[in-house]
C-alpha cells in the first residue's frame, strides 16, 4: 500500500524556516504501531495523520504523533494540516474564510483559513479546552540547574513558573530576557530528576523581550520526553501560554494579543499569533494561528 504525504513548514511564510510537518491528507485506519513507525521515519516533532471524520458533521479526524507516541492535541499539526488540505483542494474554500472543525483526542478543534486568490494564506485554531493550572513547579533553584542557568535568571515576581495547559500541559519558566533564554541548555539527567514523570516534563523557557520589533515573546521549548529535545514552533505550549500571560493581565474585557518568536536558536525562525478573548476577567477563548508553505510530497510505502 502507498500512501501519499504532504510536508510544510508551519508558523513561517519562508520554507526551510518554522516547523516542518508532514501530513498523511488521506490515511486509513492504520495500527498505532504503523503510524509511529511512519512518525519516527519522517523524524519530525510530529506528523498527522487525517483520517474521515466520525462524524459528518465535522471535517476530518486528525490523530497526530511526536516520535515518543501519540498526543491529543498539538498546535503546528493542526494548523498545519488545515493550510494543506486547502491548499491542495480537500477542503474546499469558502471565499476569504473558511471555517473548519477537525476531531482530535482533545475533542472538537475549531480552525479558520484565511485565504487570497484561492489559496489558504493563514489558519488560526481555537483551543477545545480553555487553560488550566496544574500543579506547582519545583523551586526555582532546581528549574535553573536543570536549564544552566543561574536561579536569578528565572522570575520570581507575578511572572514565576506555572504549570498550564489547553488539552496538551507545558511547564512555564519566564526568564528576566532572550538573552537568557537563548543561553537554557537542558541538562538531562536535571530534567530526569526535577520533572520527568511529573504532571508534564515539557519546558517553555521565555522572555517578554523579543528579538524582532513586532514580536512580544521570545521561547523555546523543549521535549525530551516525547523525543523532542527542541521544538522550533509549538502551537498547543503558545495557546496555554496565552492562559498564563491573560491569568496576569489587568485586562478584564476584550481581546489579548501577542507575537511569539521561536526556533531562532535552532535556525528555523517561527512566528505565532496568540490571541485570548477575557470577560470580566475571565477567559474565554485561546487562539493560535500563523503563516505556512509547501515542502515536498510524494509516498510512503506500507
Amino acid at each position: 500500500m502507498e500512501l501519499r504525504y504532504i510536508t510544510a513548514d508551519i508558523f513561517t511564510d519562508s520554507r526551510f524556516g518554522g516547523n516542518p510537518l508532514a501530513v498523511l491528507p488521506n490515511a486509513p485506519e492504520l495500527s498505532d504501531e504503523l503510524m509511529l513507525a511512519i512518525t519516527r521515519e519522517f523524524n519530525y516533532s510530529e506528523t498527522v495523520f487525517v483520517q474521515p471524520p466520525e462524524r459528518p458533521f465535522n471535517t476530518r479526524k486528525l490523530r497526530i504523533f511526536t516520535p515518543g507516541g501519540e498526543v491529543p492535541f498539538a498546535g503546528h499539526p493542526t494548523v498545519g494540516a488545515a493550510h494543506v488540505l486547502a491548499a491542495i483542494g480537500e477542503i474546499p474554500l469558502n471565499g476569504e474564510e473558511t471555517r473548519i472543525t477537525f476531531e482530535e483526542k482533545v475533542g472538537l478543534v475549531p480552525v479558520r483559513i484565511v485565504s487570497q486568490d484561492g489559496a489558504p494564506v493563514f489558519c488560526q485554531l481555537s483551543a477545545a479546552r480553555l487553560p488550566e493550572v496544574g500543579p506547582p513547579l519545583p523551586p526555582n533553584a532546581e528549574l535553573a540547574a536543570m536549564l544552566g542557568i543561574e536561579e536569578s535568571d528565572i522570575r520570581s515576581d507575578a511572572m514565576h513558573p506555572q504549570n498550564v495547559t489547553c488539552g496538551l500541559p507545558f511547564a512555564f519558566i519566564p526568564l528576566r530576557d532572550r538573552h537568557a533564554v537563548a543561553r537554557a541548555k537542558l541538562n538531562l539527567e536535571r530534567w530526569e530528576r526535577t520533572l520527568k514523570g511529573q504532571w508534564t516534563d515539557m519546558v517553555f523557557v521565555f522572555a517578554m523581550d523579543a528579538q524582532h520589533p513586532s514580536s512580544d515573546v521570545h521561547g523555546r521549548m523543549f521535549g525530551p520526553g516525547a523525543n523532542v529535545p527542541e521544538d522550533p514552533a509549538t502551537g498547543s505550549a503558545c495557546a496555554a501560554l496565552g492562559g498564563y500571560l491573560a491569568m496576569r493581565s489587568h485586562e478584564r474585557d476584550g481581546t489579548l494579543r501577542w507575537v511569539v518568536e521561536q526556533g531562532f536558536e535552532m535556525g528555523r525562525p517561527s512566528i505565532l499569533d496568540v490571541e485570548a478573548d477575557v470577560k470580566d476577567g475571565k477567559i474565554t477563548a485561546i487562539r493560535v494561528g500563523g503563516n505556512s508553505v509547501l515542502v515536498m510530497e510524494g509516498t510512503v510505502r506500507v
